[in-house]
């Protein structure tokens, strides 16, 4: 018995499934609806599952068992006496231990190494000096990092200006004033995309997709299906691509809670290919379009996203109608190099379950901002977690004794004035890129 052989048994048993009209009525356990599954000498349902595989799948199942019961005809041999077998995968866990025993004392001096070369607001005139950037963006990270209260963040900014990582000991409660600054938000943007560039030698297959954080606001519309008045959580809604190996998030874009897919595909791709060598760039229908598909072809990749229902093969020759007939006729290839995106969702569960599924934050750009401080965090993590278990050396940690000059940043902000001294974060030890060409 397979996944889907255990979940067709618990459907049938648990759910009521009606014929109508020639098709069999299969309830969904994700949503409220039903699947119109037929059963036939040619089975089919609209679920996801079947629109892959084409094959039979866990409601098509269901309905086979629910017809032998019912009306006394054969049902499927399923054997129930071995229990189901889950892949697994191996962990080196002593790595891994070593990983998250030092995980937050390498993330203070790497999110410090990273941020110290920023650039400062210009400030006119007199007054009480602006806090510097850095320690803006440090104290952010850190306090998204930690999860906790403003209040109970006092300690870690003692602990944090103990260990030289702050300039001067700031108030907890004015870290939340720092992420109202719509400033704040391209450089956390730019730091993302930096925080990245060590692992381009390893990366080169990325995976786009989207994920909401919710909020603390409440949201009401009209439900015209059902003719009565809804509310729900409001939330920000995140587009991001990662490298399907490391998990590495190489750019994030915030846009309208309820903004489509496809647009943001561009920009996320073009962000990464100014850094990484494209090859794969696996993603689910949402981003299935001409434009998209040449993009990575362009770049000299190529994007793997099944076809729809009522997709056709289009102009012979073309981009398409090759991807096209590829999918259709060499299918389960096709879903080995399209299932690396699943990656993207595993991404985004470690960034919610590590530094929640929600914001604090009350004002947009706070809550803006806060959400990528989530995912520079997440970054962070997964450098510090590869620099044991792949050997990488980020130049910006201070403990190796790297004398090579750092580049600049890649963009210069309005309203900003370049402080002296070392600036931004490179990739790779030069040593360290010449060893690892070979692996």
């Amino acid at each position: 018995m397979d996944l889907r052989e255990l979940k067709a048994l618990e459907i049938a048993a648990r759910s009521k499934i009606a014929f109508s009209e020639g098709v069999w009525l299969v309830p969904s356990e994700a949503t409220g609806g039903c699947y119109r599954v037929t059963i036939g000498p040619e089975p089919s349902c609209p679920c996801e599952d079947f629109a892959l595989r084409k094959r039979p799948c866990k409601h098509i199942l269901a309905a086979r068992l629910v017809r032998a019961r019912d009306h006394d005809g054969q049902a499927p041999t399923i054997s129930s006496d071995a229990v189901p077998h889950k892949p697994t995968y191996k962990q080196n866990w002593p790595m891994y231990n070593e990983a998250q025993q030092t995980e937050k004392y390498r993330f203070q001096k790497l999110l410090f190494e990273l941020c110290r070369g920023l650039p400062n607001l210009q400030q006119s005139g007199g007054g009480r000096r602006w806090t510097a950037m850095a320690d803006m963006v440090f104290a952010c990270a850190l306090t998204v990092y930690t999860t906790v209260s403003a209040r109970r963040f006092a300690c870690d900014l003692k602990e944090a200006h103990g260990s030289g990582y702050l300039s001067h000991l700031m108030n907890s409660v004015s870290v939340c004033s720092f992420l109202e600054n719509d400033r704040l938000t391209p450089i956390l943007e730019d730091l993302i995309v930096q925080s990245s560039l060590p692992l381009r030698l390893f990366e080169t297959n990325f995976a786009p997709d989207s994920s909401g954080f919710s909020t603390s606001r409440f949201v009401r519309w009209h439900d015209a299906k059902y003719g009565c008045e809804r509310s729900s959580h409001d939330w920000v809604k995140a587009h991001a691509i990662c490298g399907v190996r490391t998990n590495i998030v190489t750019a994030v874009e915030i846009g309208a809670r309820d903004a489509a897919d496809s647009p943001f595909f561009k920009p996320l791709v073009e962000k990464t290919a100014q850094n990484f060598t494209i090859q794969e760039v696996p993603a689910d229908k949402a981003y299935l379009s001409h434009d998209n598909l040449a993009l990575v072809d362009d770049l000299g990749g190529t994007a793997f996203v099944p076809y729809k229902v009522n997709s056709q093969a289009g102009e012979a020759g073309s981009l398409w109608e090759k991807m096209y007939f590829y999918y259709q006729f060499r299918r389960d290839e096709f879903l080995k190099h399209y299932h690396q995106r699943s990656n993207i969702e595993s991404t985004f569960s470690m960034v919610k379950a590590k530094f929640r599924d929600h914001v604090r934050s009350k004002t947009d750009v706070a809550m803006k901002n806060e959400v990528l401080c989530k995912f520079l965090c997440h970054n962070i993590c997964v450098l510090h977690q590869s620099h044991i278990e792949l050997g990488i050396v980020p130049v910006f940690w201070g403990d190796h004794g790297v004398s090579e000059p750092m580049p600049k940043p890649s963009r210069t902000y309005p309203g900003l004035t370049q402080v002296t001294g070392i600036a931004g974060p490179p990739c790779v030890v030069p040593s360290v890129a010449r060893q690892l060409t070979s692996l």
